[in-house]
């Protein structure tokens, strides 16, 4: 069994564990960007394929506090890194440091791969090392003196579904575009609006959970190359997920004012194969109505970038508080970095929460007023965070 690491983005980390409780894991320890669990070899394949909001997967090997190089050295050269890592293992060790003596990025990381070496020669009885086989990116991250020490099985972030090779402006992460809906008490016989799509993401990931599709069911990770057995167990788990998938009647209607982003939103869906369950249009917000007396809306409108001026931008943010006024039985969910956004709309929020688009600070504030929806139990997706 092996001490697992699931990283995600500040204030996703309570989400990430309901995953992890929903997928049938226990004694969760949840802190600032990661949540640890147990697991071995098939785990690693089932968090990797499975999970929505998590960033990667790491094996902790292991954690000890350091204020010399000479304490590095001796902490990570006492782990048996030849339990995973073969004698012709690429050993690339990336770091971080904060509030700690040792802040040398650079010099940890050297420290660290010399010591990885010298646990690895004195297990196989050789000095060199071709490093001519499967990589093995080893992390050392010192937060306060404490160094944990991790073996990435993630290869290219989680929010890499494969299906998004192109995007617009400011695209918004799988990860997050996952956490805001299962944040959400949307559930899929309701509507789902976004009215400024871009390349989809929201509505593509919202197909996805609807229809159950593994995040990760389409893409390779970076441990499959470690060992047959290990890409084994990851066909096994994507072959479980590829059955699992349901072919549910949902009603998905994405919005934007650009043709040529709608059309990439089309494609993206095509890829992630969810593009009969999205309507895709050509519209302006400014024009936006409906009939129906419930129905949800998500989204992550501009922050200024698309619509350059900041009087444009007020007048769309009025609009949107018009449209929640006349909407009054619809749940309006909005991801926004602009400071004053409640002010703009004129209606105080049910909830909202800090999340990070990136490097970009932004409020996830909520209306719930679906009268249809009596709390987030109730709910198909929210089974995840309740």
């Amino acid at each position: 069994m092996y001490n697992l690491i699931a990283t995600s983005t500040f204030g996703i980390e309570s989400i990430t564990a309901k995953e992890l409780k929903a997928l049938g894991y226990e004694d969760l320890k949840v802190e600032n960007g990661k949540v640890t669990f147990e697991g071995d070899e098939m785990d690693i394949a089932i968090a990797n394929v499975h999970l929505r909001t998590a960033d990667r997967v790491l094996i902790k090997m292991a954690e000890f506090e350091a204020k010399s190089f000479e304490e590095l050295f001796q902490g990570t050269k006492s782990v048996k890194w030849n339990e995973i890592i073969p004698q012709d293992g690429v050993m690339h060790v990336v770091g971080k440091s904060v509030k700690s003596t040792l802040h040398s990025v650079p010099d940890c990381q050297s420290i660290v791969k010399k010591a990885v070496v010298s646990s690895m020669s004195e297990h196989y009885g050789i000095d060199q090392f071709s490093e001519s086989g499967p990589v093995y990116k080893i992390e050392v991250a010192i937060l306060k003196d404490i160094v944990t020490l991790t073996i990435d099985t993630t290869g290219p972030g989680l929010h890499k579904r494969g299906y998004r090779e192109l995007a617009g402006i400011a695209p918004l992460k799988e990860t997050l575009a996952a956490s805001m809906l299962l944040i959400s008490r949307w559930r899929d016989d309701f509507e789902l609006i976004d009215p400024f799509c871009g390349s989809g993401t929201i509505l593509i990931e919202g197909a996805m959970i609807a229809q159950n599709i593994a995040p990760g069911a389409n893409r390779s990770f970076v441990c499959e190359t470690w060992s047959d057995e290990q890409k084994n167990m990851f066909d096994i788990v994507r072959d479980g997920a590829k059955k699992s998938i349901k072919d549910k009647d949902i009603k998905i209607i994405g919005y934007d004012i650009d043709y040529r982003i709608i059309k990439l939103a089309k494609e993206n869906a095509k890829k992630a194969g969810v593009d009969k369950y999205i309507e895709f249009q050509e519209r302006n917000f400014m024009d936006f109505s409906s009939s129906k007396k419930h129905g949800f809306i998500i989204s992550n409108p501009p922050y200024g970038e698309r619509l350059g001026e900041k009087e444009a931008l007020d007048v769309l943010y009025k609009h949107m508080g018009a449209m929640k006024k006349k909407l009054e039985g619809w749940d309006f969910n909005i991801l926004t970095s602009i400071e004053d956004f409640e002010r703009l709309l004129t209606v105080k929020s049910t909830k909202n929460r800090k999340l990070y688009n990136g490097k970009i600070k932004c409020h996830y504030y909520q209306y719930f007023d679906n009268s249809k929806i009596k709390n987030a139990g109730d709910t198909l997706i929210n089974e995840l965070i309740d």
